[in-house]
């Protein structure tokens, strides 16, 4: 873990129509899949916390920062950056298969895992419409309902969740599962809720399961393998 400068160069709009920023930084600092930098604006002095950031997709020296993005950061505002912290996906060597699932808010910091497989289905509880024509997804992208995942499980090689920390209790329901909690294929996600303090100071707000078997989402985390979960509800 480092800190580093960024620069907001760019906004553009995500496939929901969510702002979205480029920053450009030294490539050490751009967040692999799933994990999440803490960034600052110091002149920013409505905003005395860090905001978590998640990558989008990158190209060299630079990432778009998926979505929220701060409505008082502008085109050129300088970020203090610290990480990237956490956890991120840790895929099998090679997938053909690749099942996204996105209940939040927005399904960009999945995107980075579209290059790392063959073929790619989507399955939300947006209307489909509402991607069919963003130019920020590939063509070849399936768009599913939700109730079409537990049949899509034998399908996929992996798959990698989007899932806002509220609505883990409902995992075992989108899964389809049986009271064994058997799942056909590999499974990770992306456990969104606020890490403040980044690890620094184990806060707890960002704790996920209950009793023995709680964890901090913002070093153990913020990407936990399913089964684990599913064991620990």
């Amino acid at each position: 873990m480092q800190n580093y400068v960024g620069n907001i160069i760019e906004f553009q709009l995500s496939a929901e129509g969510r702002k979205t920023a480029r920053i450009t930084c030294p490539p050490k600092a751009i967040p692999a899949p799933g994990q999440y930098l803490l960034a600052h604006a110091p002149d920013d002095a409505d905003a005395p916390l860090a905001e978590g950031l998640f990558s989008a997709g990158h190209a060299p020296g630079s990432f778009i920062a998926a979505p929220p993005i701060p409505p008082t950061w502008q085109l050129g505002t300088s970020l203090h950056l610290r990480g990237p912290l956490g956890k991120g996906f840790r895929l099998p060597g090679t997938i053909r298969n690749l099942a996204l699932v996105t209940l939040g808010d927005t399904l960009s910091r999945l995107l980075p895992l579209l290059p790392l497989a063959d073929n790619a289905a989507l399955f939300t509880a947006a209307p489909s419409s509402l991607f069919s024509s963003s130019p920020f997804l590939p063509l070849a992208l399936e768009i599913n309902p939700l109730a079409d995942l537990p049949a899509a499980l034998r399908w996929a090689d992996f798959l990698a969740l989007d899932l806002p920390l509220e609505r883990l209790p409902e995992l075992p329901k989108l899964l389809g599962l049986a009271n064994d909690r058997y799942l056909p294929c590999p499974a990770q996600a992306l456990i969104v809720t606020p890490m403040p303090c980044g690890g620094l100071a184990d806060c707890g707000v960002c704790a996920v399961g209950r009793g023995q078997n709680v964890r901090l989402a913002c070093t153990e985390g913020p990407v936990f393998e399913v089964k684990e979960l599913l064991r620990d509800l």
